[in-house]
């Protein structure tokens, strides 16, 4: 069996807004808390995570990960337009500081879905003048933490909007059990609702300019979020030469039952649209769930079993994902690969076959250099609150209190194995 390199990161992720709690300042603290939200619930105290960080990741440190992907918020940063809060960079610092002494590399998003509401003013997503704001962002971060910062994903899956456009046009076969809302479907018309009218209003904007990350999916849109990444990197790079920049993009494994040109043409909206812009890049985290059938016509129904999440339980989509990336020449670190389950068991399952893809790509001699879990935490789950279950480690919603998985051993142990480590028995 290959090994792994000595070098391999080995780590879990997590995002600000799903874990911290209390993000008031970001755009989707709006949205979930205005009536009528197509949010299952708002996302409030999260795990807490602000504040329990040291713990957490003390936690993960001896679980045996070296590496811990977590995203700065933001809009916790500057919550008001060139208004930057010092305090607010000062626990990020102790939190990086934090990582560096339990043996953890940090590899930091910067931004991860949430925007500071302020944005909403400029258009969002959708107005040229955000490019600027980011990269502001992006060098006040390296200037001010850049120290302490090996690796920096600009935006966290900078494509999800055109993925999402692909899923929702898809099939499904949604689960007896499966929570209400699995499919996503409130996520195809919400422009027309009068929830979307009243976040306008409650941020005191016309409705044309609440234009959110996740729900700006024109050309225009992709297009600033490309330039968004490449300004950040060129800042990070001026001021942290020796940092290593990338981006983060959303990805299933397209696989033809007939239908090539179907299959090629998502592949183009995905992944290969993004590739001019990855120029420069000295990396591209590669996150993948599932897999998506297409024929002829299009995108065909699930054929195994479902998550939570409403897709198929089929780790062995990230090694075809892999190998699709490997084409663009840039090394790869898989920073989000997991599954939405109750039954650890099958989430232990879901993690061996997914490294099994793994090794095999290494041994065809794929850059692959390292492997990031989502997610460290049961944690909020956007639209579908906190129903869905990615976590390693459980989080009790009423005491906080952490639980280990056995999937969190597992993993765990195979990276403890992997770097040469003594093993917890």
């Amino acid at each position: 069996m290959t090994s792994f390199p000595k070098t391999f990161l080995w780590g879990t992720a997590t995002a600000a807004h799903q874990v911290e709690g209390n993000n008031f300042n970001a755009d989707f603290w709006v949205m979930e808390t205005t009536p009528g939200t197509i949010f299952a619930e708002p996302s409030g105290d999260a795990c807490d995570h602000y504040h329990r960080y040291a713990e957490d990741i003390r936690l993960l440190s001896e679980l045996g990960f070296n590496a811990y992907r977590f995203s700065i918020e933001w809009a916790r940063v500057e919550p008001e337009d060139g208004l930057f809060s010092a305090a607010t960079i000062a626990h990020y610092r102790r939190m990086l500081a934090c990582c560096h002494e339990h043996g953890i590399t940090p590899m930091v998003t910067l931004h991860h879905f949430t925007s500071p509401r302020w944005t909403m003013r400029l258009g969002g997503w959708e107005s040229a003048e955000i490019v600027a704001r980011f990269a502001r962002y992006a060098e006040r971060i390296a200037r001010d933490l850049g120290d302490l910062i090996p690796y920096y994903c600009t935006i966290n899956e900078a494509n999800l909007p055109s993925l999402l456009a692909v899923m929702l046009s898809a099939p499904q076969r949604k689960r007896d059990d499966a929570p209400v809302g699995a499919d996503m479907s409130a996520m195809r018309n919400p422009r027309e609702t009068p929830w979307w009218q009243e976040c306008a209003r409650r941020m005191g904007i016309a409705p044309e300019r609440l234009n959110p990350f996740l729900f700006s999916n024109t050309p225009s849109a992709r297009a600033i979020v490309c330039r968004a990444h490449e300004a950040a990197r060129e800042v990070i790079k001026r001021v942290r030469p020796e940092a290593r920049v990338g981006i983060t993009l959303a990805l299933v494994d397209v696989q033809s039952r007939g239908g090539d040109q179907v299959a090629q043409r998502i592949w183009h909206d995905i992944l290969y649209s993004f590739a001019p812009h990855l120029k420069g890049d000295d990396f591209l985290g590669v996150q993948n769930y599932s897999r998506m059938l297409v024929g002829p016509d299009g995108p065909l129904p699930p054929e195994l079993e479902l998550t939570q999440m409403g897709y198929e339980f089929y780790p062995e989509a990230l090694a075809g994902v892999l190998r699709e990336t490997s084409k663009l020449g840039l090394p790869l670190i898989v920073t989000e690969n997991g599954v939405a389950t109750d039954d650890d068991a099958r989430r232990i399952e879901f993690i061996d076959r997914a490294l099994a893809g793994v090794q095999a790509c290494l041994r065809d001699g794929i850059d692959v250099r390292g492997y990031t879990y989502w997610s460290a935490f049961d944690n909020f789950e956007w639209m579908l609150g906190y129903k869905m279950h990615f976590g390693l480690i459980a989080v009790d919603r009423a005491t906080q209190q952490r639980t280990v998985k056995p999937s969190a051993r597992h993993l765990g142990e195979i990276a403890r194995r992997a770097r040469g480590l003594a093993l917890h028995l």
